[in-house]
């Protein structure tokens, strides 16, 4: 195990250029609009709703504590360098630990494995924003799991490979899925994870500069700047645009019939946009930055998803926002529908409940928590319960004093 020696920042932060609009603000600007909006992608019927990637049957805690009463704690479990997510399948005591440098760790929820799962880090860039950046294992088939990262020339790569057993994997069984060139070294998204009707889900940034430089945020004619869905089961993938509008989707989650996006701001505001499980939503990038707009002011955000929640980067040294997921694990019962977040730079703790079209009950733990750091993901075990990463940690959310 090794302490994180890195000292570069994690450049998922979001390019600060002009200054932005008024971080104090909170309503969205008029609507008349000055900018011809795009026609959002062509919609399909939402799939359903049961994922094993994403939804499990849990036992019930005893716990009678009201939310108001809890209290909670960061548990170290690892040491890592540049840990950016952990994952598991609903019920399996393994979890995997991915990080930046191209390798995969086993966690069986008390020892970290000595050696990695798997090491690709000779044929992935880890350079600032580039490196391997999001692993999802495969919803049925546990024999499959998959990776995004950089290669040697910076491009995306979605990639599968086979395990020989829970804790080695082959590397020669690489089938790569998909490799989308990048223009610049930014701005690549990360997140993996599977739709319940089967398909890989990834997050593509806008292609990196400044200010959506290559017109790809309102561009349905690129994979970037979006969400990419992959028939990882099928000889051809198929890749094929999900959503649009985004800048740099580094993480999202998917509960139920919702999925949650939080994506990296430009010059003020980071976003967290929650949004029905289905394909054809617009995010609104380059039009709006959170709840504002960013090109020309008033613009026109019609038909577009309007973030539920806004950070400025005049709060608590926020730069880019790190979602997250949505707690459903049995020990902490009182959080279960929340939706917990962080931000690289901020390296806080908070939540929020989406309910009736709208953010509410938020909470800031870090008072509780601390500041641990740079915070780079989120994740859940086979229990459901939930982990943070940070720049050189693996640490498990618990009760304090649990």
């Amino acid at each position: 195990m090794r302490r994180c020696v890195l000292a570069i920042c994690l450049v998922l932060a979001a390019c600060t250029a002009e200054p932005g609009p008024d971080p104090t603000s909170s309503t969205l600007p008029p609507m008349t609009s000055t900018v011809d909006t795009v026609p959002p992608v062509a919609s399909t019927d939402a799939p359903a709703t049961t994922s094993g990637a994403t939804t499990t049957t849990l036992a019930t805690s005893t716990s009678t504590l009201s939310l108001d009463e809890t209290t909670l704690a960061y548990q170290a479990v690892a040491e890592l360098d540049f840990p950016v997510q952990l994952t598991a399948r609903p019920g399996d005591p393994l979890s995997y630990v991915i990080t930046k440098d191209g390798r995969v760790w086993v966690f069986d929820g008390s020892v970290l494995a000595e050696q990695p799962v798997l090491d690709i880090s000779a044929q992935v860039r880890n350079d600032g924003e580039q490196g391997l950046l999001s692993m999802a294992l495969h919803s049925e088939d546990v024999g499959r799991f998959y990776l995004h990262y950089s290669d040697g020339n910076g491009d995306t790569v979605v990639s599968e490979f086979a395990f020989a057993s829970p804790t080695q994997a082959d590397p020669a069984s690489e089938r790569v899925l998909l490799q989308v060139g990048q223009p610049a070294s930014n701005h690549n998204g990360g997140m993996l994870q599977f739709l319940p009707d089967g398909a890989l889900l990834l997050g593509l940034g806008d292609g990196g500069g400044g200010g959506d430089r290559f017109g790809n945020g309102q561009n349905p004619d690129t994979l970037l700047g979006g969400q990419v869905a992959l028939n990882v089961d099928d000889a051809d993938p198929a890749p094929a645009k999900y959503s649009m509008g985004l800048r740099n989707p580094w993480r999202f989650w998917i509960d139920g019939e919702l999925t949650y996006v939080a994506d990296v701001g430009q010059n003020a505001f980071e976003e967290i946009s929650v949004a029905p499980l289905q394909a054809g939503h617009n995010f609104g990038w380059p039009i709006a930055e959170g709840l504002h707009c960013f090109q020309t002011d008033p613009c026109d955000t019609t038909g577009q998803v309007i973030p539920v929640h806004e950070v400025g980067h005049g709060d608590a040294g926020t730069c880019s926002i790190t979602g997250g997921i949505v707690y459903r694990g049995p020990a902490i019962p009182q959080l279960s529908g929340h939706y917990f977040f962080s931000d690289y730079c901020g390296g806080y703790l908070r939540s929020l409940l989406y309910a009736d079209g709208a953010a509410t009950d938020l909470r800031d733990w870090t008072d509780q928590v601390g500041v641990p750091g740079q915070v780079t993901g989120f994740g859940v075990d086979g229990s459901g319960e939930m982990y943070v990463t940070t720049t050189g940690q693996v640490l498990k959310v618990v009760p304090a004093g649990g």
